[in-house]
């Protein structure tokens, strides 16, 4: 099996790519130019650089692959143009399927996000469930489009399966595409100091070689045309933060920042940015995110994929294992609280 991935110099392309290599297939990265690879085996790949809105650079890729998984996307707070979200993961989607489709290539995994249904109001959201606010972020919005482009091309003839990580973490990079890893390697270091609102707001977290373990399974599993949310555990910030100084018996001291100073805060980052054209720390439509509620349901794919993430302490507890054998984060010999490894709860 030959196969593609785009956005295959990134945080979450690079531990696919490995997962691939481990199954035997041949595996096409293509992504812009990355300096830090952690990728073991990174001369087994056939790497591919270039702008995923260029159909010629996406075509070369291509050649001699039978399938695509499309991870290739904007994900950052903020672009000096709106226009960036919906260039590179609109148009950019839309040509890896163009792109694909000429090949002959008949099977497309696309990574959307699980912020394209919206936050949870009374109980946790699944694919089904109708979005009860208006978009915070262009990146929102495009992710939404991106779909759309997606299901225009199941109609064309592509097998095109869409999954919706959660907030991802783990090995890797430690950068923004990794922002819960570094969360937790700043809370270690004692330099993360805030916690939004009164902390009740809710995330969904998931580890990486869950994610991946999930985007391989909806490839081979998958309904076209079906959205699969690929998460982990909902937890509050309070119970993240909690549970995060268990598992390290690492307890730092936390300040909740209200809301109204949060998105001050946001807001002056903000008009910082557009003023002085400095990259803003957050943004007033981020911030109104991460205090907003995100309670997500697997059920679906648990269901239809066989998806089975392990607990959320499991995780910190091997990711934060990976960091002190980095040298990226130290703790006392046998610090680490020990927790089982099992399913975990969606």
């Amino acid at each position: 099996m030959r196969t593609l991935i785009t956005g295959g110099t990134g945080y979450i392309g690079q531990r696919l790519a490995e997962a691939l290599l481990e199954r035997g297939d041949e595996v096409h990265c293509f992504g812009l130019p990355c300096e830090t690879l952690t990728l073991r085996d990174a001369s087994r790949v056939h790497w591919f650089h270039g702008d995923i809105c260029d159909p010629h650079a996406v075509s070369a890729a291509m050649i001699g692959c039978d399938r695509v998984f499309h991870l290739a996307g904007y994900a950052r707070n903020w672009a000096r143009s709106a226009d960036t979200f919906f260039r590179v993961n609109v148009l950019g989607t839309e040509t890896v399927l163009a792109c694909a489709l000429k090949a002959g290539i008949k099977d497309v995994l696309h990574t959307s996000s699980n912020v394209v249904f919206g936050p949870s109001i009374e109980s946790p959201i699944g694919e089904n469930s109708p979005r009860a606010l208006d978009y915070f972020t262009a990146y929102e919005r495009s992710k939404e489009a991106s779909e759309r482009v997606a299901r225009r091309y199941v109609g064309a003839g592509l097998r095109v399966i869409i999954v919706n990580p959660t907030r991802v973490f783990g090995p890797g990079m430690i950068n923004e595409a990794n922002s819960v890893t570094k969360m937790i390697s700043q809370y270690l270091h004692g330099t993360w100091r805030t916690i939004p609102g009164n902390g009740n707001a809710h995330g969904n977290y998931v580890y990486v070689h869950d994610l991946v373990r999930g985007m391989i399974s909806a490839m081979e599993r998958g309904r076209s045309g079906e959205n699969y949310i690929l998460g982990g555990e909902n937890l509050s910030y309070n119970e993240f933060f909690s549970a995060v100084a268990e598992v390290t018996r690492c307890r730092r001291f936390l300040v909740h920042l209200p809301r109204p100073l949060a998105i001050g805060f946001a807001s002056l980052s903000y008009a910082l940015a557009i003023g002085f054209g400095a990259w803003p720390l957050i943004t007033p439509g981020w911030m109104r995110t991460f205090l907003a509620d995100w309670r997500n349901t697997c059920e679906k794919a648990r269901r239809e994929l066989g998806y089975s993430p392990i607990p959320f302490k499991t995780a910190v507890r091997l990711t934060v294992g990976w960091m002190v054998r980095e040298g990226i984060v130290s703790l006392p010999e046998g610090r680490l609280h020990a927790t089982p490894i099992c399913g975990g709860a969606s």
